[in-house]
């Protein structure tokens, strides 16, 4: 794992500053013989961190936290696949254990939850259609533009707090959506002109569609597992795995295998 991407949680909050379904099981965290089982939960149409294929759960996340645990005296007992925004409140009703979903630590989460330390750092891709007209270089570009994201994400955040709020754009100008896979759809099929989406899953979409990322809009964003706040335990094991992860090649093996990246 890059070392500037594992950084003291607190100490990133405090550079960063202020930013920013229905349930198949109940109950979690239960005793198993000498451990203790956890649910996961994630919202797939993140692509790389979390989607479906072939029906079946993948992606970084899921490998990734799947190998963090297994380094650890938990167990992994499956995975709640929910819409983003409705991760959390799982999390507080203890519906699940622990949140995998390329989320965001920041002041605003923190309030209600605790995070592992940093796992992936990343930026937000501002999307358009690879052969349309509309070409923006920066976000002041977007003042008549139909923009999108998926509702809950750092890109909502980007379009509220520095678009809507500045006066960029009227809130009318927004569309949200459960998750990127439908902003994509309706990107192509030009009911919006802009997404705006973490790097790396703006890559594994514009990999197979025909969109481009028409720049970068710089956050400095790092992803954490949510836990819920308070459970000291359990974060203090996700970042003994995460350290194992690292130590034995098993990071290095994935961000290869899911970003390609050595």
């Amino acid at each position: 794992m890059p070392r500037e991407a594992r950084v003291d949680r607190r100490r990133y909050l405090q550079a960063i500053g202020g930013t920013v379904a229905t349930l198949s099981v109940a109950g979690c965290q239960s005793d198993s013989g000498d451990s203790q089982t956890l649910t996961a939960g994630t919202a797939p149409g993140f692509p790389p961190f979390e989607m479906k294929q072939d029906g079946e759960l993948v992606g970084f996340d899921v490998e990734l936290l799947e190998a963090v645990v297994a380094a650890t005296e938990y167990e992994l007992s499956g995975w709640e696949e929910l819409e983003f925004k409705s991760l959390i409140p799982a999390l507080n009703n203890g519906n699940v254990d622990v949140v995998a979903a390329g989320m965001t630590i920041n002041d605003e989460r923190d309030k209600a939850i605790d995070f592992s330390d940093p796992y992936y750092s990343s930026n937000q891709a501002i999307i358009v259609r690879e052969n349309g007209s509309f070409s923006p270089s920066s976000l002041e570009d977007l003042s008549e533009a139909a923009v999108g994201a998926q509702k809950g994400t750092t890109g909502e955040s980007v379009i509220k707090d520095q678009l809507i709020e500045a006066g960029t754009i009227p809130e009318s100008q927004y569309n949200a959506y459960g998750n990127y896979v439908l902003a994509v759809e309706d990107l192509l099929n030009e009911n919006v002109d802009v997404i705006i989406i973490d790097v790396p899953v703006a890559n594994s979409f514009v990999a197979d569609r025909p969109i481009k990322s028409a720049f970068v809009h710089e956050t400095g964003e790092q992803f954490g597992f949510g836990i819920q706040s308070g459970n000291d335990e359990l974060a203090g094991a996700l970042n003994s795995g995460l350290t194992t992860v690292e130590d034995d090649g098993t990071y290095r093996d994935l961000t290869e295998k899911w970003f390609g990246q050595k």
